[in-house]
């Protein structure tokens, strides 16, 4: 019996139930998943944001999330070039990628190689997104308390 690896790529910042169902759609669709918890670097580089939680903590949650048999660092833009390195046979994404150039990109390549792609609802409630402006809507209101005590 051949196992089907499955692999979920993403920041994994400010853990949310978003991430976890993305992690358990794709466990029910392999039968190995691996989280790539994309590093602070190519966040900054592909993004323009400086996560909240460093590297080494993310993976740490990943890690231990049920879903999820394999957590490693993702330190390189091109996912055809992870795939070299992990040989996964399905690739998981959020349907927001659905239709669009890079998604359409990223289909043609994993084909060539054999590579399913498998898009997942977005969690439209709760994203780090929100959770980001949440938090820097505190520091500022906070900063300005400060401000005006001093």
């Amino acid at each position: 019996m051949t196992l089907r690896v499955g692999y979920a790529a993403g920041a994994f910042d400010l853990f949310h139930v978003g991430h976890l169902n993305i992690l358990k759609h794709a466990k029910s669709e392999c039968d190995y998943l691996i989280a790539g918890v994309v590093s602070d670097e190519m966040l900054m580089l592909t993004k323009g944001i400086r996560p909240v939680i460093p590297l080494a903590e993310r993976l740490e949650i990943v890690r231990h999330i049920s879903y999820v048999d394999e957590a490693r660092p993702e330190v390189v833009p091109d996912k055809l070039d992870t795939w070299r390195d992990v040989h996964f046979d399905v690739f998981f994404k959020g349907d927001d990628w659905r239709g669009t150039p890079k998604g359409l990109r990223l289909e043609r390549e994993f084909a060539a190689v054999g590579v399913d792609v498998v898009y997942f609802p977005y969690t439209m409630h709760t994203s780090s997104t929100q959770l980001r402006r949440a938090l820097d809507a505190l520091t500022a209101s906070a900063d300005r308390v400060g401000e005006n005590k001093g």
